[in-house]
């Protein structure tokens, strides 16, 4: 005997709940939907009142997903791809000339996509499609070619090329004056910019405290985001001191809109970036050796090439 399914929200709320998971953010989520910040509010909450539980935990100045939300989330965030590519197949739209990349939200924004316009010039004849979130895609997604994943070396899946290792140093933006995190005392005396993000200490100011030996207080001052492109943001709008990750940062630094505030380490971060092909990028790549997919792969690991010469440089 089947049972009916539970009656689904309104499906055009999905999209936006997918747009401020992506972004973490309303305003962000407003531009790329072309709507107004009342209106992605209005809709999310009407997602909330179909479902009958809270999805967003809202701050003054940041949301955070509900493990309800979050749960949601990634369930719409892979749907919505899936349904994006195919109705790119079936229309003809998609053929071996367009490659799909997924990245973490931070890399994404920070790494990639202010490099895109010049694997561009290169290959016009070439689309692009980010798919940026910070779910783990399995090597065997049907609808993404590449991946560029952030872990250790031991978690990375076999074939992964290396791009580049990550370099930690603490940056602020120049208004906050001649800073040097040199002592205790000249932490203690900043607001910190905190990732609020488990399981990666090296990322989160005590990690850094507890390297230098210094020691650590809960009543340090923290301004806390989830998603890293949105620390930087804050740092570069002077709102506190941030551990930045010089190869996803580095023309941020280069052209003055943050100055380095400590010394770089290479050492704490056991992570690198790892480009990885999925199994079925070459079911739609025929001619994966000299097309498309394998001139994309080859500007990618070029683009990080020059980034890890440049960190050592600037070392």
């Amino acid at each position: 005997m089947s049972h009916p399914l539970p009656p689904l929200p309104p499906l055009h709320l999905f999209p936006t709940l997918v747009a401020v998971g992506r972004r973490m953010s309303i305003t962000q989520a407003a531009e790329d939907l072309f709507l107004t910040q009342s209106a992605v509010s209005k809709q999310m909450r009407q997602l909330e009142e179909a479902i009958g539980q809270p999805l967003l935990v809202r701050g003054h100045r940041s949301i955070a997903f509900t493990p309800a939300g979050e749960r949601l989330f990634q369930s719409a965030s892979s749907s919505l791809r899936q349904l994006q590519e195919t109705l790119a197949l079936i229309s003809g739209q998609q053929g071996s000339h367009c490659v799909t990349i997924s990245a973490s939200v931070g890399i994404t924004a920070l790494w990639l996509l202010p490099r895109l316009g010049r694997f561009q010039q290169r290959c016009p004849d070439v689309d692009v499609r980010v798919a940026a979130d910070n779910q783990l895609h399995s090597p065997h997604a049907h609808d993404i070619d590449l991946s560029i994943r952030y872990c250790a070396a031991h978690d990375a899946p076999p074939g992964s090329i290396r791009l580049f290792g990550e370099t930690l140093v603490p940056v602020a933006h120049p208004s906050l004056g001649q800073l040097r995190l040199d002592s205790p005392e000249q932490v203690a005396a900043q607001v910190l910019l905190e990732l609020d993000l488990p399981h990666r200490p090296w990322l989160h100011w005590h990690g850094w405290l507890q390297a230098k030996g210094w020691p650590t207080s809960s009543a340090q001052r923290m301004l806390r985001y989830n998603q890293y492109d949105q620390l930087i943001q804050a740092a570069m709008a002077g709102q506190g001191i941030a551990i930045g990750r010089y190869e996803l940062i580095a023309p941020i630094l280069q052209d003055g809109r943050l100055v380095a505030v400590g010394d770089m380490d290479h050492s704490l971060s056991p992570y690198s970036h790892w480009l990885v092909q999925f199994a079925a990028a070459s079911q739609r790549h025929p001619d994966a050796q000299h097309g498309a997919l394998a001139r994309f792969a080859q500007w990618v690991q070029e683009e990080a090439g020059a980034d890890a010469a440049a960190s050592r440089s600037a070392d």
